[in-house]
């Protein structure tokens, strides 16, 4: 896993909140300044700069950057301050709250991690929200999609390095009889079952047995079988098992493809990735689309100026 953002070498978080408190006097505030502090250290010392700007001008920095900055540039500096869980659990607040709910998010987020961070990050949600995660899916949704969710967010997928060939023609012949060989219906359960908790080694070669069993992928009998939400939930997560990076690129991608643009899932993947595998994602991203993930997002005309230079940042 490569990153883009790694620790500063000559860091001084003094010297640091010092500039980022100058660059909020005056009228307006100097944005080039606050970029180059925020994007150039890790979220660590981004944390350790926090603590010192409250020891010294006893201001809480985070703050000071909601009451100084707008819009969708305000989000993705604040989301680079915030610890990590923190971040996603908000997120995941995000997609719970209001009208609708962003099920393909919370698939991202919930598949994307492995269990010990699902729970680091439920466990923050509790924190933040003084309800549990599990409880807040379970009053926005329903039915097979609900279940699914709920799946998902216990973080108790296996994550053993041992893959099983015999269970895996085992579990693939289960989905086959809980779904296209059903004479009525789908048995949801089992798939649920299956993907939320097998782990994703061991998923991939069950995907190869469903495969070899029917002669279609596995994601021809979701379309079959499921309709609506729920289908394109499955569907993002098997896309995930299979392969974590391309199916975060692609979640980039779409972020940006039609009219307007998915500023919070584009900042949500710039930012959480950027200290793990971002440098991984541009490549495979440029391999899908033959267009560097910097260009594209400098060809995006709905992601405002000081936005765009945050992700350039993100991205070197």
């Amino acid at each position: 896993m490569r990153p883009t953002v790694t620790p500063c070498e000559d860091f001084n978080a003094e010297e640091d909140a010092k500039a980022l408190k100058k660059a909020f006097k005056g009228f307006g505030t100097d944005e080039d300044a606050v970029i180059e502090i925020i994007t150039k250290r890790s979220n660590e010392q981004r944390r350790e700069i926090a603590t010192v700007y409250k020891t010294m001008y006893g201001k809480d920095l985070v703050k000071d950057l909601r009451s100084e900055l707008r819009g969708h540039f305000e989000d993705v500096i604040v989301a680079l301050m915030l610890e990590p869980v923190e971040f996603q659990a908000k997120e995941l607040h995000r997609a719970v709250s209001g009208l609708g709910t962003d099920e393909l998010s919370i698939v991202e987020i919930l598949g994307v991690h492995d269990n010990d961070e699902v729970v680091a990050i439920s466990n923050a949600y509790e924190g933040l929200y003084q309800t549990s995660l599990e409880s807040d899916i379970k009053g926005d949704t329903s039915g097979t999609l609900k279940r699914l969710l709920v799946g998902l967010s216990t973080g108790r997928r296996d994550e053993s390095c041992d893959v099983n060939e015999e269970a895996a023609v085992k579990d693939a012949q289960a989905l086959l009889q809980a779904g296209e060989l059903l004479f009525a219906g789908t048995e949801e359960s089992v798939f649920n079952s299956v993907l939320c908790q097998r782990a994703r080694c061991q998923l991939r070669l069950i995907f190869d047995a469903y495969n070899n069993l029917v002669g279609h992928p596995i994601e021809k009998a979701i379309k079959n079988e499921f309709s609506g939400t729920v289908k394109d939930a499955l569907l993002q997560l098997i896309e995930c098992v299979r392969d974590r990076t391309s199916y975060l690129a692609t979640r980039l991608h779409d972020s940006m493809a039609g009219i307007g643009t998915d500023d919070r899932t584009l900042i949500r993947i710039v930012v959480s990735r950027s200290e793990k595998d971002l440098e991984d994602i541009k490549e495979v991203y440029y391999e899908k689309y033959g267009k560097s993930l910097a260009e594209r997002i400098a060809d995006e005309e709905e992601v405002p100026s000081d936005v765009k230079k945050v992700l350039m940042q993100l991205l070197l």
